[in-house]
């Protein structure tokens, strides 16, 4: 039996996930005066950890109902 969040809560989460790790992102870069390139590499890791669930099917996001398929 696979772990599946229904996708009202799965845009939540994504949501909140992609605001949080933005956060981190650029504090962590102001503070530490990092180069942008690894910005952008720690940005490419969030990001492929979020497709990765997509990929599993934990999550299943709706964009909010913005990509509703017509039947």
């Amino acid at each position: 039996m696979k772990f599946r969040i229904n996708p009202l809560t799965s845009d939540i989460l994504i949501s909140i996930y992609v605001i949080v790790t933005l956060y981190l992102r650029f504090k962590f870069e102001s503070e530490t005066y990092t180069s942008p390139m690894l910005s952008v590499v720690m940005g490419v890791c969030f990001v492929l950890i979020i497709w990765v669930l997509i990929k599993l099917k934990v999550l299943n996001p709706n964009w909010f109902g913005l990509l509703n398929s017509k039947k």
